[in-house]
């Protein structure tokens, strides 16, 4: 981090409070930038944050789809970089809930977007989006001008919030950027419809594994310090590098199926999680993995934590929360 580039700014993060929200809210505490955090709840249990992380920030709470709230929020605070990562993040809540997941996901991106074009001062904006976005490729890994073709609530949510952020960097010059990532684990990941969570949670709690797919899916991970570092180079780099409607993948490059990932864990959890496997996973994309060459070569990103060191560095938090 540029502890230069940081002193003073007025950031605002959308969906504070959540996994990815509270570790990047956490590592910007450390700069002297003032934080001011959105978030459709606030002072969560759930959270990493610390009693005297809260007190250093600036907590509003309502939904980023309230075009009101978040002009008042720019306006009263003369907001420079701005972190959207508010949204309905569950897959399978968003199948049975769409209309919170467009409203949440379309429309949140849209009216932060908006007050952002009307607002003076605003020097970057990053969108978090989703490997999902993408929909399903035959050919992999999906880079960032692979098509937009999802088919499902969530997927397409992500894809609408992705052509939407497009629309307003290329319209409106605004300096937005949108970032696509493998799927994200580390402490402060209390979403346990994710496999990594879950599957740590049964390992030390000795519950059995439910897996929703056949066990062959397969994915990518990246840990959620490498994922934080992401942002922010590109933030640092978003005007020096004419970042506007740029995407970037961020992935270890390194697609694990279920079974694998578990074999892994396993190693850390000395043979638990036990698992079964249900294969009633109708709606989710079977093969997703990203190429985040791009990342790479552009922002200098590197992810540091490998699965194997994620799931340890992660194991003594768990344990905290779940034992």
């Amino acid at each position: 981090m540029n502890k230069k580039f940081w002193k003073d700014k007025r950031v605002l993060i959308t969906g504070f409070e959540g996994f990815l929200g509270s570790n990047l809210t956490k590592e910007l505490l450390k700069s002297q930038a003032k934080i001011i955090g959105l978030d459709i709840k606030t002072f969560r249990k759930q959270t990493i944050l610390s009693h005297d992380d809260y007190k250093r920030l600036r907590v509003y709470k309502g939904s980023v789809a309230n075009f009101n709230l978040v002009k008042k929020i720019l306006r009263k605070h003369s907001i420079n970089v701005i972190f959207h990562l508010a949204a309905e993040t569950i897959v399978g809540r968003s199948h049975n809930n769409p209309r919170r997941a467009f409203k949440s996901n379309i429309t949140g991106t849209w009216e932060v977007l908006e007050a952002a074009r009307k607002q003076e001062g605003i020097e970057a904006i990053v969108v978090a989006s989703s490997d999902k976005a993408y929909g399903s490729h035959k050919k992999l890994p999906y880079r960032e001008g692979t098509p937009l073709i999802a088919n499902h609530p969530y997927d397409v949510s992500k894809s609408c919030a992705d052509l939407i952020a497009h629309t307003y960097a290329h319209t409106y010059n605004l300096p937005v950027a949108v970032t696509r990532c493998g799927n994200i684990f580390g402490p402060g990941d209390f979403n346990f419809s994710r496999l990594i969570p879950d599957a740590i949670r049964c390992a030390l709690t000795g519950k059995t594994l439910l897996i929703r797919s056949d066990g062959r899916s397969t994915r990518d991970y990246v840990y959620i310090t490498d994922i934080v570092n992401g942002y922010i180079l590109i933030t640092e780099k978003m005007k020096l590098l004419k970042l506007n409607g740029e995407v970037f993948n961020f992935s270890d490059e390194l697609p694990l199926s279920v079974i694998a990932l578990l074999s892994k864990i396993r190693k850390t959890f000395n043979g638990f999680p036990q698992h079964k496997i249900l294969n009633n996973s109708y709606y989710e994309i079977r093969h997703q993995y990203l190429s985040s060459k791009k990342a790479r070569k552009i922002l200098g990103w590197v992810p540091v934590v490998d699965i194997e060191k994620g799931i340890r560095i992660t194991k003594p938090w768990a344990e905290r929360m779940f034992v």
